[in-house]
C-alpha cells in the first residue's frame, strides 16, 4: 500500500510517501480502506519527536489518529463488523496510523460513520471531539449556566470543544487572532482577540478553562478561574499540582480516550440530528501531508485539515 511515513524525527520534510506493507488483522482487529485522514496537533507533535518519550513508537512509523473508510477485513473473533461497513474512528497514537491507504484499528474502537457526512467530513471528527468530549462532558462535567474558556477555540478541537458546551448550556468564550470571525459564526458569548488583548485582563470567575495552547497561555489561565474551578489541557507536560492548589483549583493533561465506540456513535447522532458540525478548512490529497503539517504549525487554521485518500 501507499503510507506517509516517517523514518527518523524531525520537521515536515521527514515525511515521505512511499510504499509500505499492508497490514493484516489480528485477533478483535479490523482491517479499513481509508478514504479520508487528518492531520492534528498531535500528529505534528509526534513526528517532531516531543511524543516519544510517552508512547513506544517503533521507526518507521505511519502518523495519522483520523480515519473515515470502509472495512476491508475482520480478524479473527469479530462479529459486530463486517467488511463494507462505512466506519470511523480513532486510529494510530499508539502504533501505526491513518496516513496510508489501509489502517488497523480494534474492533471495539469502530463506530458507523454519520449516514449525513460523507468520508471527508467523518474524517474530521474523532480525534478532536473524543478530547474535547473527554475534557468538557468527563472530566470536567460542565453544566449549565457555567462558564468555559477555550484557548485556540476556532482550530480543531477548539472548534468541536465549543459547540460542545453549548449542547450542555454553558456561557463559552473563545480566544483566537486571524479567525474571530469563525468564532462569530460558531456563536461563542464572547470572542477575544489574543493578540491584541490579554485575556486575563477581561476574563474571571470561570469554572473551566480548556487549555489548548501550553506554555505562557496555560501559567496565564489560573488566575481567571474560579475557586474550584478546573484546567485542562491538552499540551503536556503535566499542569503542575503546586500552581493548582496555589490558585485553590484542580488540573489535568487529556492524555486518554473515553469508550470510543460508544462515544463516537452517539456524536454521529447529534451530527445526523444537526446538533454538532465538524468544519474542513482545507482538503489536501496524502501526498500533500507535508504542507498539512505546515500549515498546521503556522497555527492559524481554522477547523480541520483533511487528507483524501483516492484508491
Amino acid at each position: 500500500m501507499k503510507a506517509v511515513r516517517i523514518h527518523a524525527y524531525g520537521g515536515p520534510e521527514v515525511l515521505t510517501y512511499e510504499d509500505a506493507p499492508r497490514p493484516t488483522p489480528g485477533e478483535g482487529e479490523v482491517l479499513i480502506r481509508v478514504y479520508a485522514s487528518t492531520v492534528n496537533n498531535f500528529d505534528c507533535a509526534a513526528r517532531a519527536g516531543y511524543m516519544a518519550p510517552y508512547f513506544q513508537y517503533t521507526l518507521p512509523l505511519i502518523l495519522g489518529t483520523d480515519v473515515s473508510g470502509v472495512v476491508e477485513e475482520v480478524g479473527a473473533g469479530v462479529t459486530d463488523v463486517s467488511p463494507g461497513d462505512e466506519v470511523y474512528t480513532r486510529a494510530g497514537v499508539y502504533r501505526d496510523g491513518a496516513n496510508a491507504e489501509y489502517v488497523l484499528a480494534l474492533a471495539a474502537d469502530v463506530a458507523a460513520k454519520p449516514q449525513s457526512l460523507d468520508h471527508i467530513h467523518s474524517a474530521a471528527i474523532p480525534h478532536v471531539t473524543l478530547t474535547a468530549w473527554q475534557a468538557l462532558y468527563e472530566f470536567a462535567n460542565l453544566s449549565q449556566g457555567q462558564t468555559v474558556l477555550i484557548h485556540a477555540a476556532a482550530g480543531g478541537v477548539g472548534h468541536m470543544a465549543v459547540q460542545l458546551a453549548q449542547l450542555r448550556g454553558a456561557k463559552v468564550i473563545g480566544t483566537a487572532s486571524l479567525n474571530l470571525g469563525f468564532l462569530q459564526e460558531l456563536g461563542v458569548d464572547e470572542a477575544i482577540d489574543y493578540s491584541t488583548i490579554a485575556f486575563e485582563d477581561v476574563v474571571k470567575d470561570v469554572d473551566v478553562v480548556l487549555d489548548l495552547v501550553g506554555d505562557d497561555t496555560r501559567q496565564r489561565s489560573w488566575k481567571v478561574l474560579k475557586p474550584g474551578g478546573i484546567l485542562l489541557t491538552t499540551v503536556p507536560p503535566v499542569p503542575s499540582e503546586e500552581s493548582a492548589a496555589a490558585h485553590g483549583v484542580r488540573a489535568r493533561l487529556i492524555d486518554t480516550a473515553p469508550p470510543m465506540r460508544k462515544t463516537l456513535t452517539e456524536v454521529a447522532s447529534m451530527i445526523d440530528n444537526g446538533q454538532l458540525k465538524p468544519h474542513v478548512s482545507t482538503v489536501l490529497p496524502l501526498q500533500e501531508v507535508r504542507k498539512a503539517h505546515e500549515m498546521i504549525e503556522s497555527r492559524h487554521t481554522h477547523g480541520k485539515i483533511v487528507l483524501e485518500v483516492v484508491h
